[in-house]
């Protein structure tokens, strides 16, 4: 799951040191900005036929409403898109698991974890499938994955468990190369 902006990091070489795993997780958005325009303009529309036919019934304040209908959407769409500004980025190294955490706000966390003391714990449902994914490590647990659905959680799991367990058994010497 890499996605060409991998975060670089220098081992005691200076060199950077080669990545087993990375990914960057952002939340879904279905409806990009040209789809967003065309719904905003389509409600915009019949907003603006609807209440005018209510104007000319004499039913003057209905079309105050109208008008208010359309904000009220557009404002949830904006603080929808917002919230897309999320994201979580995991970086596997033979030395290290770097999780970084960007809030739509555009706070950062960033945890740096041994990956041979990382474990991942699922909770999961048997109806629903994996409701939450954790990293373990030294007592410390932290949660990753929160806006993937759980087929997706299932995924990123199977691929993460893949890097930890390389990461485990250490880098591997190919004379050929």
């Amino acid at each position: 799951m890499s996605t060409g902006n991998e975060i670089a990091h220098d081992n005691a070489d200076g060199q950077a040191e080669p990545q087993i795993f990375s990914a960057l997780l952002t939340p879904h958005r279905s409806l990009n900005r040209t789809g967003f325009l065309a719904v905003m303009l389509f409600l915009s529309v019949v907003s603006f036929v609807t209440g005018m036919v209510f104007l000319l019934m004499g039913a003057w304040p209905v079309f105050g409403f109208f008008g208010l209908d359309v904000l009220v959407i557009w404002w949830a769409f904006r603080v929808n898109f917002r919230t897309a500004r999320a994201s979580e980025e995991i970086v596997v190294t033979q030395t290290e698991l770097r999780l970084r955490r960007t809030s739509h706000r555009g706070h950062v966390s960033e945890w740096v974890l041994n990956p041979l003391w990382v474990r991942l714990e699922e909770e999961g449902d048997e109806e629903f499938g994996i409701e939450r994914l954790y990293l373990i490590s030294r007592g410390r647990r932290v949660s990753v994955g929160r806006f993937l659905g759980p087929e997706e959680k299932a995924s990123f799991a199977k691929a993460l468990i893949a890097a930890l367990n390389a990461a485990k058994r250490g880098p591997t010497y190919n004379p050929i190369a």
